[in-house]
């Protein structure tokens, strides 16, 4: 039997290829070439796994919280002989964030681990991810229940928010009036520290008045004009608490420079590299953060795990962490308690 030459399209679309298909057999290749198709639509929609690479998404790039999160992460990267993207929107913003976790899921990575902006906003994407065979963990700030399957936690929320509550309490002597600068209105990290630190105002210090909760959205420069108003609109402010890393230093700067320092309380969460000036000078008594870099060491050191199926235990010893607290019934792995820094401390961190 003569057979003819049949031209078919790769499943790339750079080129064709050439097979030899015989007149009998038509219908077989007809077959052929639907089977084909039906492959090259799923290779699309669901692209080579790209085994050891860990993708880690922070709230936004650029600013020296997330920075040295991921300087973490890249050195247990490294240690574990696995490929770190670090990529985020410029931003605290859900859709942009959304936007760049769309485009990352061509890459199907090994791990995409996110801190979330909006935990409504992002957890449809992060589901899709799972649909096609994408180990999701969040860190930082979390999706919505079940959306992940391990939440890498830097603290215990309810230790934290009544701890900073309690630090701004023992500066203002338990009475007085005092605002709040927190970051996206929308992160579910600190709509939570922020809820435990109004439960322990309301529960222990009644005599203390929140005026206020702003939101600056990580924004440092935004969160100094947002504590200028506050000094402005309520000239007998006692103190500010900042409940993101930008917004502690932004506050210290306006309270500095309105010559109210040692007359308003400045205190929150920030890092010391942050808030060394302000600490040293006596404009910020304490400040309290734990060590990003951990955190990110940490969530990598957990994707490793999922990728190898193994299942993370309570009291395990991380590699530059330390033993960790495994929560099994809500997937959450917490580093341990927050680190308060004050003028004794402060010069033996750096980050």
């Amino acid at each position: 039997m003569r057979c003819q030459r049949w031209g078919m399209g790769n499943s790339r679309g750079r080129g064709t290829e050439t097979s030899a298909v015989c007149p009998g057999a038509s219908s077989v290749a007809v077959v052929l070439v639907l089977v084909a198709c039906l492959l090259v639509c799923a290779c699309h929609r669901l692209p080579r796994n790209s085994a050891h690479l860990v993708v880690l998404v922070p709230k936004l790039v650029g600013i020296p919280y997330f920075n040295a999160a991921r300087d973490g992460a890249q050195q247990a990267a490294q240690q574990l002989g696995l490929q770190l993207l670090y990529t985020g929107p410029t931003s605290a913003d859900a859709g942009l964030q959304v936007e760049v976790l769309d485009g990352l899921l061509a890459r199907h990575p090994g791990v995409l681990a996110v801190s979330c902006d909006d935990p409504n906003a992002v957890t449809p994407v992060l589901r899709r991810a799972r649909r096609y065979g994408i180990h999701v963990l969040t860190w930082d700030s979390n999706a919505q229940p079940g959306t992940a399957e391990w939440f890498v936690n830097q603290v215990d929320p309810e230790r934290l928010g009544r701890h900073v509550m309690d630090v701004l309490a023992a500066e203002m002597g338990g009475k007085g009036k005092f605002a709040i600068i927190t970051g996206a209105l929308t992160a579910s990290n600190l709509n939570e520290w922020l809820g435990w630190m109004k439960r322990e105002r309301a529960e222990r210090f009644p005599q203390m008045d929140l005026v206020t909760v702003v939101a600056a959205n990580d924004d440092q420069q935004l969160a100094f004009v947002q504590a200028q108003q506050l000094l402005q609109a309520y000239p007998d402010l006692g103190g500010i608490i900042g409940n993101s890393s930008a917004a502690v230093p932004a506050a210290a700067q306006a309270v500095e420079q309105a010559g109210k320092a040692g007359q308003v309380a400045v205190t929150g969460l920030s890092t010391p590299d942050l808030m060394r000036r302000y600490v040293m000078d006596g404009t910020v008594k304490t400040v309290t953060l734990w060590d990003p870099g951990k955190l990110g060491a940490l969530t990598v050191q957990v994707a490793a795990q999922v990728m190898r199926g193994e299942t993370p235990t309570d009291g395990m010893n991380i590699p530059g962490v330390g033993p960790v607290q495994v929560i099994a019934a809500s997937h959450t792995i917490i580093i341990g308690p927050p680190l308060d820094f004050t003028q004794a401390n402060i010069g033996q961190y750096h980050f």
